[in-house]
């Protein structure tokens, strides 16, 4: 990855162009190294797969680089290979993810390629099915990992009746249900130029890398973009579940709560609350009393997940058998102590400087900024974000931590799943 050495990522310096098929294009210049990074969603995901066929969305993603009409699967592989340049496409839960990385000089070629295996994927029904075979064979791998288990579990306990519950990669009876007319039908109907974004950093020039992607899109036709669904209904009640894997050694545990999508106002209160709880220095409070002082857990840690329509707020951590029922209240009450008490100036002002410490980290490279661009579009988060991230999160108070908190992270409305050994296998029930 090289290094972005930029000064500002703002109005200034980005270009944003918008084609008449409602594809934008963002280009951030940045001639300190002859590489060019292009990240890249079209808006369509999990979320606009039918139930009975989870896993679609991520299928197909996984087929674009199999074949398409001027590229087989294998001068696909010794054109990109040759010029030691990258192309990687995949799916998600709102949009599916696209990117490339080159030199400078075979950017062009790269827009060319990745045009052809976007728009004109021809499915090759021998790649199908080993695509299948490949996809089964991490869903088996997948419902053997305690923690793997415990993520799946928690989303569909938290998101009862709602796409978020999916997983992405699906089931295995649903992936094994998709046919190649699926896949087709798929592409057909929900890849659009419409939503597209396509966001590059690099030793580039704006208005050439508009002018290709003009060239190379310009004429692509699509539907308007699937409609997202609507927010998950509110959780009531405790919902809590058990998964047995015999002969596992640790147990997984994912406690949360339902939370917000990326743009709600209390987007920026609820990530510095959250960067408390289980993020700065060795993983936050949740690692401070919960690993280290209690010495209850191998890791444990928390993460706000806030996506398009919701999201979920959760702390995650594995644990001894044993030690199950006790790391759990162990977490509700980091959970309690963060919404009922006052977090001191001091926490408050170190969480907020490593917050604000890290994004420019995180814009070090021509990956991440073209990510980040990418994700600005997506969420309409404004190209002033970088500009204003700072004095947003330097805005946030004790008090707003403490009501967040006090909102989302509810000890009587929660989600929790464990994933590991049962009973006669050292393990404790705990709460559960």
């Amino acid at each position: 990855m090289t290094r972005a050495n930029f000064s500002l990522l703002g109005p200034e310096t980005i270009v944003r162009t918008e084609l008449a098929n409602g594809m934008v294009v963002l280009v951030r210049e940045n001639p300190s190294a002859p590489v060019a990074m292009l990240e890249g969603l079209i808006p369509v995901g999990s979320v606009h797969e039918p139930e009975d066929r989870a896993g679609l969305a991520g299928y197909v993603a996984s087929m674009l680089t199999r074949g398409s009409e001027a590229y087989d699967f294998h001068t696909f592989n010794e054109t990109v290979e040759s010029l030691g340049a990258s192309i990687t496409v995949g799916g998600d839960s709102h949009v599916t993810h696209f990117s490339s990385e080159s030199l400078s000089e075979d950017f062009p070629r790269m827009v060319a390629i990745l045009a052809d295996v976007l728009r004109r994927p021809t499915f090759p029904p021998e790649h199908v099915e080993k695509v299948r075979h490949l996809l089964q064979v991490r869903l088996q791998e997948r419902e053997q990992n305690t923690r793997a288990v415990a993520f799946r579990r928690f989303h569909e306990l938290l998101f009862q009746g709602h796409p978020y519950g999916r997983p992405v990669s699906g089931y295995p009876e649903t992936v094994q249900a998709i046919l190649r007319d699926d896949l087709v039908a798929f592409h057909r109907t929900r890849y659009t130029p419409q939503g597209t974004v396509l966001a590059v950093s690099g030793d580039v020039r704006a208005a050439q890398v508009v002018a290709l992607v003009e060239r190379h899109f310009g004429d692509w036709e699509g539907p308007p973009p699937a409609p997202d669904p609507p927010a998950p209904e509110p959780v009531a009640a405790i919902r809590r579940d058990r998964v047995v894997l015999p002969g596992k050694v640790q147990a997984d545990i994912v406690l949360g709560c339902l939370a917000i999508p990326q743009n709600h106002p209390d987007y920026f209160p609820a990530q510095v609350a959250n960067n408390i709880l289980g993020q700065f220095g060795l993983m936050g409070r949740l690692g401070e009393v919960v690993r280290e002082r209690q010495g209850l857990a191998y890791y444990s840690y928390s993460a706000l997940d806030a996506d398009k329509v919701g999201g979920a707020w959760l702390a995650a951590a594995g644990v001894n058998p044993v030690n199950v029922g006790r790391a759990i209240e162990s977490i509700l009450a980091e959970f309690r102590r963060l919404a009922q008490e006052p977090v001191s100036l001091e926490e408050l002002a170190d969480s907020k400087a490593n917050l604000t410490g890290s994004l420019p980290l995180r814009l070090e490279t021509n990956e991440g900024v073209a990510a980040l661009l990418a994700n600005m579009e997506l969420y309409g988060l404004g190209l002033d974000y970088v500009v204003r991230y700072p004095e947003r999160i330097q805005a946030v108070t004790a008090e707003d931590v403490q009501r967040v908190a006090a909102t989302y992270l509810r000890s009587d409305a929660y989600a929790l799943a464990v994933a590991g050994p049962g009973e006669g296998d050292g393990s404790q029930d705990g709460p559960l």
